[in-house]
């Protein structure tokens, strides 16, 4: 399993290229404490595990590339931390940047914390409930809102229209029925687009959405 890994982090940086050694020092570092974890909390699915940092990293490495300008993030449903911790690993350097993570999970929570402590990362972990913290927040401007196979696109913009409503850009990573997902989404909402294929699966996209707002003809329904 070592050597595979090593393998597969050596071939995740030349993909991308343009990363630090600094920042490849901080992404092992988190690597290794999702291995270590894994077994009490199954962060990921086994299967994945092999190609953990093709699989997770250099997918999770897309967001933060396909919104460069972002500093200020909220990623909801956080998990394992894909993207969140990576964005905020990538932006560990910049003393303006941060990343909000959203989590229910109590175990997840802990997980995030120690992941942004030891990789000496911006960030703040939010426990609670999407629908709650987002209701509520009151942690400032957020430039960006982020979420990976967290739920259909429909309802990631119900949940991330706390922050759309004031201006915040969406980057969603959608699989190879992204386009049905963004068909339904059309009924309630309307946004601007910029697709981006997956440098990890070219059947998958990145969702770039600006100028995010529900139809019209949605307000008021029910009251």
């Amino acid at each position: 399993m070592g050597s595979s890994l090593l393998k597969s982090s050596g071939e995740a940086v030349n993909k991308l290229g343009g990363v630090s050694r600094e920042t490849v020092e901080r992404l092992q570092i988190y690597v290794d404490l999702v291995l270590k974890w894994q077994p009490a909390q199954n962060l990921i699915a086994p299967s994945t595990i092999p190609d953990i940092w093709t699989r997770h990293v250099v997918d999770s490495i897309q967001t933060k590339r396909t919104l460069p300008e972002a500093k200020v993030w909220v990623d909801i449903g956080s998990g394992a931390g894909f993207p969140g911790v990576v964005t905020a690993i990538l932006q560990a350097d910049d003393p303006d940047a941060h990343v909000h993570m959203i989590e229910s999970n109590q175990r997840k929570v802990a997980f995030l914390r120690t992941a942004l402590r030891e990789t000496g990362s911006r960030g703040t972990v939010h426990s609670g409930r999407i629908e709650s913290v987002a209701k509520s927040w009151s942690h400032g401007p957020v430039d960006a809102v982020s979420a990976r196979a967290l739920a259909a696109l429909d309802l990631l913009l119900d949940l991330s229209e706390p922050f759309t409503s004031q201006g915040a850009v969406c980057v969603f990573h959608k699989g190879q029925d992204f386009q049905r997902e963004v068909n339904e989404a059309s009924h309630t909402w309307t946004f601007d687009m910029v697709e981006k294929k997956s440098i990890v699966d070219p059947t998958s996209r990145m969702l770039l959405l600006s100028k995010v707002s529900r139809r019209l003809s949605q307000e008021g329904v029910g009251s």
